[in-house]
Formats: C-alpha cells, structure tokens, sequence
C-alpha cells in the first residue's frame, strides 16, 4: 500500500509497434502531487482508457484495436493487477468505458462502429458476455471525422437512472433509460448539437443539474443543464478553449469538473494548453478565465487528484505527465518538471 498521504495512479498507453508502453503502468502520488512510476502491471494492447468498480476491487481497461475487447483485472493490495477475463466489446476501436455505480454492469463506447455496448459484472469483478448493444447511425460535415457515427464516451449520470453516449461523428449526446435488472438501454432523448462540433466527452457538476461538454473538433467547451429526472439535456453557453491568435491546428481532448463545482478545465492538443473556466463567474455566467501550457505535448488526457487540488496532464507525444496546483482563484502551478512514462494516454488516480 502506499505510504499515508500518497495515493495509487494508474496510466493507460497506447503499445503500437513503434511504443515503449508495456500496457497499463502503476504509479505513486504524493498529496503535493509528485509521481513516482512504477513498471507496468498489466500487459493489455492498447488500453486508451481505464475505469475503476465502486468498491475499488477491480480494474477495467478497453483494448483499441478492430476486434474491441475489454478486461476486467483484481487490484491487489500493492497495486499490482491480476487479469480476471476479457469480452469482446461487439464493435471496433472501443475508446471509453465507465461501470454503473451499483457496480452491476460495464459500460463501453465503441469509437470506430459508433456502437455502445453493456456487460453484466459478476460478484468478484468477472465480466459476462454482452446483454445489450446500441447502435448510432448518422454522420456529420467533415468527412474525415464525421463519415459515420462515433461513440467516444458511455457514461450514467449521477442517479445511474440515465446513460448518456456523446458522438462525434453525429454531433450528438444520446439519453437512454437504464434498466437495472437487464442492463438494457432505451432510447429517451437526442441532443443534436451544431453540424461539425464534434463532441468528445462531458463531465457532471458535482450538483447534478449541469454538465460540461468538450468539443473536439470546435475546440470548445459546452454548458448543459441537466434534469435528473428526465435526462434531458439542454444547451448553453458554449466558449472556445483556444486563445483567438492560435495559429496551429489543434483538437480538444478531455474536460474535468474540479469536486467544489467552481472549475471546469479542458485540454488541447496541438496548442498542447489546459483551458480553465469558471462555471460561476460574478454575473453567474460561465466565463474562461485563462488558458495555460500544459508542460506536455499532445495532452489526450487530464484528471484531478483524489481530493481535487492536483491536476494531471498526460502528454501522449512527450511521454510524459505534468502535475499542477489548482489554486482557489483556479490558476495552475506546475509542480516540478514531466514524470517521464511511455505514451500516456489515460490518467485514473485512485482515492
């Protein structure tokens, strides 16, 4: 276990043929958060994106490759992680998953087929065969992004009544109802949002009336509100996460909720920056507040500490991962210099 005050981090790679990456690697964070990494522990192809049961006891890592499938691995008490079974994902190049919080059932996003697909989890953390799969239909005006649908992000709102699926590739957030007896979903509503927006992944406000949505393709970010007790979503202000005198190519990649509700931050790769807003500015609208560099190339992800106060950035081209302080006025500190680690792609700290 780690020592008190320090917190588990596990990192997903990419492990392609021209990657260092060994799959998913276990690293060690102190409260002021300096990482120390570890070898890896769990030899997965390309596990882009990890998720954690409820109770912490197991580990679930997607493999992006054509023939999608996910793992479900035993967190043991060092950290190390021991592979319990896999299931095919039913679709190609699964990029997102997330498990219902009764931690009965593993949500997956299939990127390439644009499909989403539902396990069941056995008492012990074993995935069974897949109970459901919905499939999106639709494109949008770019044709090398939006030729089909797109599934980048599953995920169940904060009742676990709802499911929400964001779609790139139709500029869409589907609702669906969750059936917690069969694991099935039902279509309720469909958010289309503007043609070549390119939605990626959102995030909750921790008061479960508002989310956060990051747009890849627009470079932006989204404010929903959200009724808990219909799913349905509805637009607000929408700013960009770039300065206006950006002049490289550069997509938004991951957005963060900070647990006080008051930030929301975004990254973006090409500016290779992290965005930060505020949810409620003095006039109570949703203001950027500054845009910072994030110390790492090609930032695909970010997450916060445990507790909120650190954020981590994973730059998937410097290979390697900066750490900042989030000040209370939302300003971002580095703290010391990139941890160096193959071709990180996914950041899960541990509480």
């Amino acid at each position: 276990m780690p020592d008190e005050g320090e917190y588990r981090v596990y990192l997903g790679a990419y492990t392609g043929a021209d990657s260092a990456a060994d799959g998913i690697r276990s690293a060690t964070a102190d409260g002021r958060g300096s990482l120390r990494c570890a070898e890896g522990v769990a030899e997965i192809h390309d596990p882009s994106f990890l998720a954690l049961a409820p109770d912490g006891s197991t580990l679930f890592a997607v493999s992006e490759e054509r023939d999608g499938r996910v793992f479900a691995l035993e967190v043991r008490d060092d950290g190390t992680l021991r592979e319990l079974n896999s299931q095919p994902t039913l679709g190609a190049a699964p990029c997102h998953l997330s498990v219902h919080p009764s931690g009965k059932y593993l949500l997956t996003a299939n990127y390439e087929s644009g499909n989403v697909v539902v396990h069941p989890i056995d008492a012990g953390g074993v995935l069974r065969e897949p109970c459901h799969v919905v499939q999106h239909s639709g494109s949008g005006p770019n044709p090398q992004r939006q030729e089909g649908p797109h599934a980048h992000q599953v995920l169940p709102d904060p009742t676990g009544r709802f499911v929400l699926a964001v779609d790139l590739g139709t500029d869409s957030i589907y609702t669906y109802d969750f059936d917690a007896d069969s694991g099935h979903l039902m279509l309720r509503h469909e958010l289309a949002l503007r043609a070549g927006t390119g939605p990626r992944h959102l995030a909750f406000h921790p008061d479960g009336k508002r989310a956060y949505l990051v747009n890849e393709l627009a470079s932006s970010v989204t404010e929903l509100g959200y009724d808990p007790s219909s799913g349905a979503l509805e637009p607000g202000r929408t700013l960009s996460s770039l300065p206006p005198d950006h002049g490289r190519p550069s997509l938004a990649a991951e957005v963060v909720v900070t647990p006080d509700g008051r930030f929301v931050l975004a990254s973006n790769r090409g500016h290779d920056s992290i965005a930060v807003f505020r949810t409620d500015a003095g006039d109570g609208e949703f203001r950027l507040l500054g845009i910072h560099p994030a110390g790492v190339a090609e930032p695909r992800h970010i997450a916060l500490s445990p507790d909120g106060g650190v954020l981590f950035a994973a730059g998937q081209r410097s290979d390697d991962v900066q750490a900042f302080a989030i000040s209370p006025q939302g300003e971002l500190t580095p703290l010391g210099d990139p941890v160096a680690t193959p071709t990180p792609v996914c950041i899960l700290p541990v509480p």
